[in-house]
């Protein structure tokens, strides 16, 4: 499995606005995620950032990985294993230990969200 943006191909390149406003995301970022190592660009002859169009769904995954707390680092070492479908046994310990971690992140989140639902329910009761 290729990680998008990764491949080879013959698709039509588009331009980085294209790609943020895909994304959901600001150009900032896009060029963000580039000069981290995350997100492959080309050139076109003047000098203007050309993705594959792949580049948008890629964005995309960073988006979420960083609203789950993982860091550019971290995400870059994700890649590799998205890129070859295949992982070592530290790979996976690695997959195992942020899937945890985020896990404990969406309890903690779905315990305050059941806090704030008893609050709505009583407060609901009084005028």
């Amino acid at each position: 499995m290729a990680v998008p943006g990764t491949e080879p191909t013959t698709e039509r390149l588009i331009r980085i606005g294209e790609v943020a406003r895909g994304a959901g995301v600001s150009v900032r970022a896009v060029r963000y995620y580039e000069q981290q190592g995350l997100l492959p660009a080309e050139r076109s002859p003047s000098g203007q950032r050309l993705y594959r169009q792949s580049a948008v769904e890629l964005v995309r995954f960073f988006q979420q990985m960083y609203a789950a707390g993982l860091t550019s680092r971290r995400i870059a070492e994700l890649l590799p294993c998205w890129d070859s479908g295949h992982t070592d046994a530290e790979q996976r310990a690695m997959l195992h230990a942020e899937r945890a971690r985020i896990q404990a992140k969406v309890n903690d989140l779905q315990a305050a969200l059941d806090r704030l639902d008893e609050v709505i329910r009583i407060t609901d009761t009084h005028p």
